[in-house]
């Protein structure tokens, strides 16, 4: 029976996958968009976090170089600063050799042109599923000795909404997730045989290890406990008669990768070709850069600053919400319990917190629990469980910012439109109009007034012409101005009707009706019910083709 409700669980987990929910702009600005193709070097500080873009120039190749793909990205600031904050070591066997396989069979194929963007990136969602699927099930299995408790384990695990979204989604959090659960893995190994040689295991310990320290820098937190149990292995000569050994392969191997890390780094922010001075005198650590970030709270306060108590009190619930009562009721005290309090312990101390930074510690507190043993409250928990997980999946994984991908692969596809403004959604990922970036300037405005909004629409709608009044034909127009933004904006409400001389006319030309945008909740202002009927009722990502009337252009009336 767990077996089939297994295998329903992991066909779920594709299911979301394959949904083109966008949960954060990271998962596209801190990984594919980077290693994907050659950047637009663009002087802005936090892009996503409500100031808007500025309007985009044509592409150029910046010091970064042509990567994998021809076609246009986007680099934030994390990449094109002077002091970056971010690995690429991580990025290229995640993100980059898939695409290297799918570009070598693209050509292999006979097919002509670049691969479309569109398919990258649902192969790339494909694989964080296989990753997820493989390693992180697997190191659960590995990590549980009785076969009843993995079962259990491994079910709780499969059955998380933030499994089947987070999971699946390329974030820095899901990789870390990973590498968290095998650095455990490898340490129980280590510990658990003390008297064999090991020296592939702790050969690959510290290969992992800075693999995930250049990978966030958080990692170590999630090991602080855990390490304490390679002490006796390394320190006992009585426990371990090979311990200089073993010690010199983990540091050794750990030395090499930071060597290889650094030089990628270097090679990859500097612009000119790199020599071995460069890597002495002006190398590049990007996690010492990261950590030095944001070790200044005027830093963080561009993010956002969270009080001590926001992971526990606030993140942690709404990841694993009934599952928080069986941490306190029916735990299990495990090496992969402590691994999670340690990390969420440290995280906290950080005044910027996330609900994503706490992804490793979900697979690790979910499989040191138990259920309630007696029937009754078995179920009531199940049934909980159950009915938490799909509302929160159907939220996470299908609606929230679920039209943005839809309506990047629509806006490549309009051969007149040269400008995009993307109003109250989150940051589009260029990556994915397929080359249209050199005739397209995508502009995103997120949290811009309205008036604002109007006054810049004014200037760069195209004049209206016959055209523009009859079906499909303003397509051949050589010019277009587009605006994408959510149908729960009752503000442009009044302007839509327009059909008049003067001012704007709105065109709705595409409409995706599986988006929400959660940042369009105010309770305080519109209330409880008002509000939800809005952002409900009215859900859903529009594209209007905006045009106003210019006297004496061709065609006006």
């Amino acid at each position: 029976m767990w077996r089939r409700t297994y295998l329903l669980l992991v066909l779920v987990r594709l299911w979301f996958a394959l949904s083109p929910s966008y949960l954060h702009p990271d998962e596209n600005f801190q990984g594919p968009e980077v290693i994907a193709a050659h950047g637009l070097h663009i002087d802005m500080q936090k892009p996503y976090l409500g100031d808007s873009f500025p309007q985009l120039p044509p592409p150029f190749p910046t010091k970064h170089g042509s990567q994998i793909f021809s076609y246009p990205v986007r680099h934030t600031w994390e990449f094109t600063s002077d002091h970056p904050i971010r690995s690429v070591l991580p990025l290229w066997p995640v993100y980059g050799l898939p695409m290297l396989l799918l570009r070598w069979l693209w050509i292999g194929n006979g097919n002509d042109g670049e691969i479309p963007p569109i398919a990258v990136f649902w192969s790339l969602r494909v694989l964080m599923f296989i990753i997820s699927f493989v390693l992180e099930d697997w190191a659960i299995h590995e990590l549980i000795q009785s076969p009843r408790q993995r079962r259990t384990a491994v079910l709780l695990v499969a059955s998380s909404y933030v499994t089947w979204t987070y999971q699946t989604h390329t974030f820095s959090n899901s990789v870390e997730t990973l590498i968290v659960a095998w650095c455990l893995v490898l340490i129980e190994r280590i510990a658990e045989s003390p008297h064999k040689s090991s020296l592939l295991a702790c050969s690959i310990l510290g290969m992992v290890a800075v693999f995930g320290l250049f990978n966030r820098i958080t990692f170590p937190a999630f090991l602080l406990i855990p390490g304490l149990r390679l002490i006796p292995y390394f320190w006992n000569r009585q426990l371990c008669d090979s311990r200089p050994i073993a010690l010199a392969a983990t540091v050794t191997s750990a030395l090499l990768t930071v060597s290889i890390a650094i030089s990628l780094d270097t090679a990859f922010y500097t612009p000119q070709s790199i020599s071995w001075s460069d890597l002495i005198s002006n190398p590049v650590i990007t996690p010492l850069n990261n950590l030095l970030y944001n070790m200044q709270t005027e830093n963080l306060a561009q993010h956002g600053l969270h009080p001590w108590y926001q992971h526990s009190l606030v993140n942690l619930p709404q990841l694993v919400g009934p599952a928080l009562l069986l941490l306190f009721t029916h735990p299990q005290p495990s090496l992969r319990l402590y691994s999670a309090i340690s990390g969420i312990f440290v995280l906290s101390i950080f005044q910027h917190q996330e609900a994503r930074f706490l992804l490793p510690t979900i697979p690790l507190m979910l499989s040191s629990v138990k259920l309630p043993k007696q029937l009754t409250p078995q179920r009531v928990w199940i049934a909980a469980w159950i009915i938490f997980n799909l509302i929160f999946g159907t939220l996470m994984g299908v609606y929230h910012q679920g039209g943005v991908v839809p309506g990047q692969v629509f806006i490549s596809g309009q051969p007149d439109a040269t400008n995009a403004i993307w109003w109250r959604t989150y940051t589009p990922p260029i990556w994915l109009l397929n080359g249209k970036n050199e005739v397209l300037r995508t502009q995103d405005v997120m949290s811009m007034p309205g008036e604002e909004v109007m006054e810049k629409l004014t200037d760069l709608a195209t004049c209206d012409t016959p055209a523009d009044r009859r079906n499909n034909e303003y397509l051949k127009e050589k010019n277009g101005t587009y605006l994408v933004v959510p149908s729960s904006t009752t503000w442009l409400d009044p302007y839509l009707p327009n059909k008049g001389l003067d001012g704007l006319r709105f065109r709705e030309v595409w409409r995706h009706r599986k988006h929400l945008n959660l940042d369009d909740i105010d309770f305080g202002q519109d209330g409880v019910w008002k509000t939800l009927s809005r952002v409900v009722g009215r859900r859903g990502l529009v594209a209007y083709r905006v045009t106003k009337s210019c006297p004496g252009a061709k065609g006006w009336y």
